[in-house]
């Protein structure tokens, strides 16, 4: 038996050929010898000599770093592209290009098809309705009347009385009513005497 070693195994793995479409995937880019943004103009004014790119995916994270996405707008163009690429050096290395796993996000809005990305932590915080909680929400009004109300209970301001008594809500803002409207009066003559007296000085 043919034993595969890890290295041979994770080689295999990236020399994966997909199916041909509008997104390449390239590696083996000296990403730490430039900046992101110097990155992304010169591998668009690379690609775009052989059609219209759509978008330039070059991300300096540890995940990403020395990769980068080109999206082009047709499928023939792409395949030119990775055909006339494959090898060139930029910066030293030798870009390796294939076409990508899957689709583009820009491709994926243009054609219809972009699904927002679901994480597993939005998730989790989502709330969960419990079948009580269902059934409670979901339940027709009910047409019972309201239980009684125990006696001694305050009713709340604006309430009507059927009985014809007033409530000792109502007599008691009377009075206070009363009382801030001649604390207004004495302060508003105090008021007056100070101008007047004000005025004879002058």
């Amino acid at each position: 038996q043919k034993v595969i070693k890890p290295e041979q195994a994770s080689s295999a793995v990236k020399n994966i050929n997909y199916a041909p479409n509008q997104t390449l995937y390239i590696t083996n880019i000296p990403s730490s010898k430039i900046q992101k943004d110097d990155l992304r103009r010169t591998l668009y004014i690379l690609f775009s000599t052989y059609g219209p790119v759509l978008d330039v995916v070059a991300l300096r994270t540890t995940k990403m770093r020395g990769q980068a996405h080109i999206a082009f707008r047709d499928i023939e163009t792409a395949t030119m592209a990775m055909r006339e690429l494959q090898g060139f050096e930029l910066l030293g290395m030798e870009m390796k290009i294939q076409f990508a796993k899957t689709k583009s996000d820009v491709i994926a809005k243009l054609d219809g098809t972009y699904r927002m990305p679901t994480h597993a932590a939005s998730t989790a915080g989502a709330v969960t309705i419990t079948e009580l909680q269902q059934s409670i929400f979901n339940a027709p009004p009910s047409t019972a009347s309201l239980p009684p109300k125990p006696p001694g209970t305050l009713r709340p301001p604006g309430d009507s009385i059927t009985d014809g008594a007033k409530s000792p809500n109502a007599s008691i803002s009377g009075r206070k009513r009363e009382r801030e409207e001649e604390n207004e009066a004495e302060e508003d003559s105090e008021g007056d005497v100070s101008m007047d007296e004000d005025s004879d000085d002058e």
